[in-house]
């Protein structure tokens, strides 16, 4: 054990609890980046350094996304000295992993009591845009869209890329995508020399048959010696320095067990061919070291799909915003934005912090964080989400969270700390991995040890006991979890859900009821054409005025009219004087004709009364659509019904819930009318509707009081 300066005890490594004088700890938790965890095993490393430092409560690192989740006493400790005690252990560490073209890498977290008002802060602003259809409602958690849009273009090439910047680092802190090409030059170099080294063995002589003399007259271990030193102090050399960095933090891993194998076969055969040649095991050596660094390879290549949903994610923020100074736009790079700088958010731009509006009028796709497609109409005093799109006009917008504070970064924070965790089952496996290792090399020793003692050659008992410590390397068993919840969480992620903890990953086996969001979830979040009424025009012409204009306009419900349009082969006319009307609809003239086509607020401003048309509006409504009304020279002539469809694969989902015994709920804000016909589309028995956001949670605990596991 070790004691730290305030007379604190520290005990084990993950779950490492201190006792400490301090009555009042200041707990925080932060998310290093720790390049150079080139191995499953590894990670036991890192956790005991850690975790015997004063003030260091939790350790739980992750090698396949290269980051430990560290949870440490402020009072004691802080994030400079973790970075330099990660530093002590022989790998890179650059600091949190954040997105560094937003947050600072070296900022020091904030203890959680400091920081639940800011949690409770962007929770407010995620749940802010629930409202009804009319208002487009948001409420899913697609985050199946992340990363479309990728970064905004613009003179940003010498910023760091997202994906680096989070520090998904290898050696030395290279990228992901480096430390993959440098494992594969490792192995390439291991396999190339390990045919000739096999070729000049006794294996190559006596079984393949080959006969070739070994050049310039050398013996053939003295050749086979030459061609080993690239494979073991290039392309194996990392087995030995993670050997050495394993036992220089008191623990043993798979990097022992492979650099005592090689070394064992290879330093052999070294006092051999110097004292005068004989039987050796060059080839053994370097095939080892080739058939780990493939498997290690490969493990790499793992890594980085597993790590698909932090890079979305990081995908959607701009980096670079537009600042108000002196009254003009000055474009600067998103991470030295503070609150209350003033932003210039323009059409079509990425809004790069949460915000709210000053001045300005526009629709924001808000997708990224609900999943609805239909934009919110924000105004004066409108908040605004970091990383969600601004569709058509022009907003001026005061900083309200920066940094690791924005909603996006406490997704980001989220993700990261749920592939970080640990299940019953990892813990389980951790503990047997390190028993096994121990297990491994005594089952070697001790083999050698009888195979010495039944009078068999020194050269057979080694390479008996090189076999017994190889097959007993717990490498898979090491990585297989940690992995799979990487990988379960990325998919997650990708498709809407992101879980908490690997806790929760593992207990999702035993859920008994599932309640889900409407729209985004169980429903595409792409409105469709419904229906259309007339009234004194044609169907046709009805629909040739109106996407005449609504091809000039961006917004969801106008392209849902031009697609359906489309899919009649409707006639297509031009639109002249185009007017947006954000919030409302547009206007435009079309063949001599002053056509209107938006919701009630924008006949109202047009001053046109409906008329007989108001009933089937509001029927259309009733039954869970949106009505989008055409006016023709100031006079209504029709209904466009659009609604939210279901997913294609949203009934199969449920079929199969119901199928294994799982209740299925639907939870929404949405009208009763709307969720009751999205409902019997699905087959769902269960609705819970006009739900605010608030209250979400009681409706959860309801079902929870019967004593049934409930996931939402």
């Amino acid at each position: 054990m070790e004691t730290g300066p305030a007379s604190t005890e520290h005990v084990g490594h993950t779950g490492h609890r201190s006792t400490d004088d301090q009555d009042d700890p200041l707990p925080a938790t932060t998310i290093l980046q720790i390049g150079g965890l080139n191995f499953a095993s590894e990670k036991e490393r890192v956790e005991r350094a850690l975790g015997r430092r004063p003030g260091v409560l939790l350790v739980e690192a992750n090698p396949v996304a290269q980051t430990a989740t560290v949870t440490f006493d402020a009072l004691l400790t802080s994030l400079a000295e973790l970075r330099n005690w990660v530093e002590e252990c022989g790998y890179h560490c650059a600091g949190q992993s954040v997105p560094n073209h937003i947050c600072d890498a070296m900022e020091e977290p904030r203890p959680a009591s400091e920081a639940r008002g800011s949690q409770a802060g962007s929770q407010s602003a995620t749940d802010h845009s629930s409202h009804d259809m009319d208002a487009m409602k948001h409420e899913g958690h697609d985050m199946g869209a992340m990363g479309q849009e990728g970064h905004d273009k613009g003179d940003v090439d010498a910023l760091p890329s997202p994906h680096d910047a989070m520090g998904h680092g290898g050696h030395g802190g290279m990228s992901m995508e480096s430390m993959v090409r440098d494992m594969r030059n490792r192995f390439l170099v291991a396999a190339v020399l390990s045919i000739p080294i096999l070729l000049w063995s006794a294996i190559g002589r006596d079984v393949l048959g080959f006969k070739i003399a070994a050049p310039f007259g050398m013996r053939d271990d003295l050749f086979q010696l030459i061609l080993s030193l690239p494979v073991v102090f290039y392309a194996g050399w990392i087995f030995f320095a993670g050997a050495f960095r394993a036992l220089r933090a008191r623990t043993l891993d798979m990097m022992v067990l492979v650099a005592v194998a090689v070394g064992a076969g290879w330093g052999y055969s070294l006092f051999v061919t110097l004292t005068g040649g004989g039987e050796v095991f060059y080839e053994a050596a370097s095939v080892l070291t080739a058939f780990v660094l493939l498997g290690h390879w490969f493990e790499m290549r793992a890594r980085g799909g597993a790590n698909d949903a932090i890079r979305k994610l990081l995908d959607l923020a701009p980096p670079q915003a537009l600042v108000i100074r002196d009254g003009e736009p000055v474009e600067v790079p998103t991470a030295e934005v503070v609150v209350g700088d003033l932003l210039l958010i323009r059409p079509g731009g990425k809004i790069p912090v949460d915000a709210v509006v000053e001045e300005g009028e526009s629709d924001v796709d808000e997708s990224m964080v609900t999943g609805e497609s239909l934009p919110v109409a924000k105004t004066v005093g409108a908040e605004l989400i970091g990383a969600t799109i601004n569709r058509n006009g022009t907003l001026r917008a005061r900083a309200t969270k920066v940094g690791s504070d924005t909603a996006l970064a406490q997704i980001v924070k989220l993700v990261q700390e749920a592939q970080n965790s640990k299940a019953p089952g990892q813990q389980l496996a951790d503990r047997a991995a390190f028993w096994l290792v121990f297990v491994a090399l005594l089952g070697g020793a001790a083999t050698l040890g009888v195979w010495m003692l039944a009078g068999r050659p020194l050269s057979e008992a080694i390479l008996f006991a090189i076999t017994v410590v190889v097959v007993t390397c717990p490498d898979a068993l090491g990585l297989a979890t940690p992995t799979a919840i990487m990988v379960g969480t990325g998919l997650g992620a990708n498709r809407g859900i992101l879980f908490k903890n690997a806790m929760a990953l593992e207990m999702a086996a035993r859920i008994q009821v599932v309640v889900m969001d409407k729209t985004g979830t169980l429903t595409k979040g792409e409105p469709e054409v419904t229906e259309v009424v007339v009234e004194g025009v044609s169907e046709e012409e009805l629909l040739r005025l109106a996407t005449a204009v609504e091809r000039e306009s961006e917004h969801p419900l106008a392209e849902a009219v031009v697609k359906h349009a489309e899919s009649r082969s409707i006639a297509k006319s031009r639109a002249e004087e185009f007017e947006n009307v954000p919030g409302q609809g547009a206007t435009a003239t079309v063949d001599g004709h002053k056509v209107a086509v938006g919701n009630r607020r924008l006949m109202e401003r047009e001053k046109i009364e409906l008329g007989a048309l108001e009933a089937r509006r509001e029927e259309i409504a009733a039954g869970g659509r949106t009505a989008v009304i055409v006016a023709v020279d100031g006079k209504p002539a029709g209904l466009i019904g659009i609604a939210d469809a279901a997913r294609p694969t949203a009934q199969a989902a449920v079929t199969a819930l119901k199928d294994k015994g799982v209740e299925v709920v639907m939870l929404t804000g949405d009208n009763e009318a709307t969720a009751q016909r999205i409902a019997g589309l699905l087959g769902v028995d269960s609705v819970i509707a006009e739900v605010l956001p608030g209250d979400k949670a009681s409706k959860i605990a309801e079902l929870q009081a019967g004593g049934r596991k409930v996931a939402m």
